[in-house]
Parts: C-alpha cells; structure tokens; sequence
C-alpha cells in the first residue's frame, strides 16, 4: 500500500510515524511546505520568552533521520497543490526549484492545519506587524528583538495564544499592551476565570485594553476606537486561524458548517481513501454530537492513531470532543474541559455549577496553594458537563480527573467518591474534587 501525507508538523509527522507501525511494508511519502519538521506550534512563545533558551529544543527530528529510521521518504518545501481523485494523483510544487511533479497514492492523508489571520489596519506602512503560526514566523519575531532592541509592542487578541505572547514579551522586558475586543481575556472561560486571569496580567505588566480596537495607525502611533492612542514597535496578531481546506474544497470533500473537513469516526473524508487529521478537521462534541473543530495538538495525535488503527484493519471510533486545555499565565494555570457555562446556555442546557475556591492541599504545608474549581453538571441527571479550574498549583490534575469522569459518565455526586491520593504537599484529606462533590449534594 503506498500513501502520500499532506502536512509535516504535529499530524502528518506524526501519523506517518503511526502508519509505519501499523504497517511495516507500506510506502509511505511525506510532504511538507515548511523546511522545519514536525515542531511544537505550543512551544513557540516560550522560546520568544526566552523560557526555552533555543529554538531547536521544540523541532522536531532531522527530516534524514526520521526518514532513515521510520523509513519513510520526507519532501520538506514541497506543496501540494490538487488532488485528482479519480485517478488517486496529487499534484506537488517543490518550492525551492518551482518543479512540478505527479505522485500517485492508494491511500491519501490529510494533515494541512491552517494558517494565521492578519488583521486588516488602516495605514500599517512600516510598522511591523507578526503572526506565529509556523516555526519561520517565530524565527521572525526572534530576529527582529535581537536586531531592532525594540521597548514596546501591541499584542492583539486575548485568547490562549495572544495571553501566552503578552506573558513571554514581558519576560523580553518589553512594555506590553493587549488589544482585545472583547470585555475580558479568555472568553472561553467563565468571567469568573477570565476575571481573575486579567487582574494576573495587569499585576505583571501588561496594560489591557478591553472592548478596543485599532481604527488607525499612524508611523508608529496607534490610534484607538475607545482608549488612548499610544505608540509601539512592533504588532503580534494572535486573532486565530482559517483553516487550510482550499485543497479538500476542491477536490470536491465536504467542509461542514465550523469551516472543518467533515470526516466519520475513523476520520476518513467523503472519499473513503482519503483521511484527515488535524487542526482543519470538524469533528463531534462528545456531549450534544454537533459538529466541533478543536484546534489543539491532543486531538491531532489521537486522531493520527485513529487512522492508522483503521488502515491495520483494527477499527477504533473517534470519541466526540471535550476540548480540554491547559494554559500558563505568570504565576497562574488555568484549565478547561467540556462546556463552559455560556456555551451550555446557547446549547439550552439546564445546568447548576458546583464552586470550590480554597486550597490545593493542606494549609500547614508551607507551599499550599489556592485554587478556584468550577464544574458545570446536568441539573436532571447529576451528569458532568463541564469544568474549569485557576490556581497556582495543581490545576492540571483537577481538570484532567473531571475529563476521565466526563468520559466515565460520572455524576457530580461521584466526586465525593473518588479516593484520590493524599498527602500534605499535594492534596487535603478532601481533595478539592472531592469537596466539589460534597458541595453539589
């Protein structure tokens, strides 16, 4: 069986690592745009931080390297640019010559992610304006620090990415704003959370402008729709990402209705010779079924897994998704899994919320720390339906157990059941999971 893979970072490198395993005597073909193989995208503010103090610790493995040991033959710099169905072609331009070539396949993969959205500002010029998305635009922002020695800078957006940047430009000793047109950062948590994420960002520096935007730019002034204008050195976009499903589009593949390729539990396309995993993917929500496109790099490897489950003739379905993610913001970590208690209000779900808000473990333990635990639960069936978690110790931990109960189809009630490890540098007799279950009786 030969198959050729669409995309060479998170998902394609690692689904063709994958596939080898499965099948140790198909032939297997890689390309990707980027020169850089298979990097870790969440990674890359914390090298800008200087947190990671070089570049090459989030690359991946050599492209000669991976192809020698896996066996499998990589073409970095190389684009698809048409699938021919019919006849089981694809289409590549190698980047660096302009060269075109035809490559057949039996089994196609598609891994194409997506790209950065670049705002649209009113007399940029010469203000330099960044996105990171890719290990080159990275590269980009790293360059210009070292040579300009810039002193201030506009991040715009206040979700996980846009935060996570502000964090590593103070870490630059950069004066930094955030520009976020919502009324708080991380509105995909509750406010609760969001609130106190914001007041961490204030208390380290960064100045919030909230239900803002640019109206204009003038050489380096920006001039504000709401607030101050103030003057800066340089621009990072964290405003999200479209979804590079052009190549899908046209080949004739489905694109649901959140901009995804649709794909079946086994994540095959329409075409049941051609796969697709990733960031431009539309999967399921584990709990209402609808169509959901999470963009983190847990579901990419499960899904990579899943594919070659399948192509091995060992069928696994993909579970619907609860979207669990961790971020860190100074001296905070905040965690999130299944609904918020917005999006279960829009879905129409009755719901009460379960509140602890104290310490991680026992207040005599010289290095306690608080934590703030939300979990949302079915107000008829006890049902977990969500949760989410603030703190500075030990949030990871809470939210990954309230995950393995969604998925175990716990009840609120559980919790107060579950005999979780004890001792006083990491927990209380009662563990915070367990007093949320005490609390919602």
């Amino acid at each position: 069986m030969k198959l050729v893979i669409v995309g060479a970072v998170a998902g394609g490198a690692t689904v063709a690592a994958q596939v080898r395993r499965a099948l140790p005597d198909s032939e297997i073909i890689l390309f990707g745009c980027d020169p850089v193989l298979g990097y870790g995208t969440c990674g890359m503010p914390y090298v800008i931080g200087g947190v990671i103090d070089e570049k090459s610790k989030i690359a991946g493995p050599s492209p000669s390297k991976f192809a020698h040991q896996r066996n499998i033959e990589v073409r970095l710099e190389h684009e698809v640019l048409a699938v021919d169905r019919t006849n089981k072609t694809v289409k590549v331009q190698n980047l660096l010559t302009g060269e075109h070539a035809l490559e057949t396949y039996d089994k196609l993969i598609l891994s194409p992610g997506g790209r950065a959205r670049i705002p649209k500002l009113k007399g940029l010029g010469n203000l330099p304006l960044f996105t990171l998305k890719n290990f080159g635009q990275m590269e980009e922002v790293l360059a210009y620090i070292d040579r300009e020695k810039p002193r201030a800078c506009a991040v715009i957006g206040g979700g996980f990415i846009g935060i996570e940047v502000a964090e590593n430009l103070i870490h630059q000793n950069l004066k930094t704003v955030l520009i976020n047109r919502d009324e708080r950062v991380m509105s995909v948590m509750d406010p609760e959370i969001s609130e106190v994420l914001g007041n961490e960002m204030k208390d380290n520096g960064v100045e919030i402008y909230f239900n803002d935007a640019i109206d204009r730019i003038e050489g380096r002034t920006l001039f504000m729709d709401r607030g101050p204008n103030f003057s800066v050195d340089f621009l990072v976009a964290c405003i999200g990402i479209d979804l590079n499903t052009e190549l899908a589009a046209e080949a004739g593949l489905s694109i649901g209705p959140t901009g995804g390729m649709v794909v079946n539990d086994y994540m095959q396309t329409d075409d049941p010779d051609i796969y697709a995993i990733g960031d431009a993917v539309e999967s399921k929500d584990w709990f209402t079924g609808k169509p959901k496109n999470v963009k983190l790099a847990w579901h990419a490897h499960r899904q990579a897994a899943i594919v070659a489950s399948h192509l091995a003739g060992n069928p696994v379905r993909m579970n619907g998704l609860l979207g669990t993610t961790i971020t860190k913001l100074f001296s905070l970590t905040a965690a999130i899994t299944g609904h918020s208690a917005k999006s279960l209000t829009d879905e129409g779900i009755a719901f009460d919320t379960a509140i602890y808000d104290g310490r991680t473990n026992a207040g005599y333990y010289p290095d306690h720390g608080q934590i703030h635990l939300r979990v949302h639960y079915d107000r008829a069936t006890r049902r977990i339906l969500g949760a989410q978690a603030v703190g500075d110790k030990g949030v990871d931990k809470r939210i990954d157990v309230i995950a393995t109960a969604i998925l175990g189809k716990m009840t609120v009630d559980d919790l107060a059941a579950l005999e979780l490890c004890y001792s006083p540098p990491y927990s209380s007799p009662k563990d915070p999971i367990n007093m949320v279950g005490y609390k919602a009786k």
